[in-house]
């Protein structure tokens, strides 16, 4: 099935492109998640919208990107969040919650779909986290998790 990305998705492409998955990929997980819609020749002016936003939003040059690199593991980010008595958390810790407190530390804003978490952060304490700002450059820096 022929579909249109509307955000990144790891291993098949970012928001515009138009990409060939198996019909049930795009059926039950990427349509329905709102990741991709379904390619017609309508579709081609979506395209060309999606891509338009994604020039805005993006850091266009890998200099700049390693500019906003050096910003992250500059920045000591800390976090409090409601845990349980064990240091279990009440839910986890999202990438929109991420992003907010990476500002808050006065680091640069970040693109909440750029973070990747390798495990849910569902624990108090210090975790790694990745924020990919261009094909070639990724971001690692420490988030310390606190209770509230």
């Amino acid at each position: 099935m022929k579909i249109i990305l509307t955000s990144e998705v790891s291993g098949l492409g970012v928001a515009g492109d138009v990409v060939e998955v198996r019909d049930g990929y795009a059926r039950n997980y990427l349509v329905p998640n709102g990741l991709a819609i379904r390619w017609t020749r309508g579709g081609e002016k979506d395209v060309e919208q999606i891509r338009r936003a994604r020039k805005i939003r993006e850091i266009a040059t890998i200099e700049q990107a390693n500019e906003v690199r050096g910003q992250l593991e500059g920045v000591q980010v800390k976090l409090k969040v409601r845990a349980g008595n064990g240091g279990r958390l009440f839910g986890s810790v999202t990438p929109a919650d991420i992003a907010g407190a990476v500002k808050e530390a006065g680091g640069p804003e970040i693109d909440k779909r750029r973070i990747e978490v390798g495990t849910p952060i569902k624990s108090l304490g210090a975790h790694r986290v990745s924020v990919r700002l261009h094909d070639d450059v990724v971001a690692h820096f420490g988030l310390e998790v606190s209770a509230a």
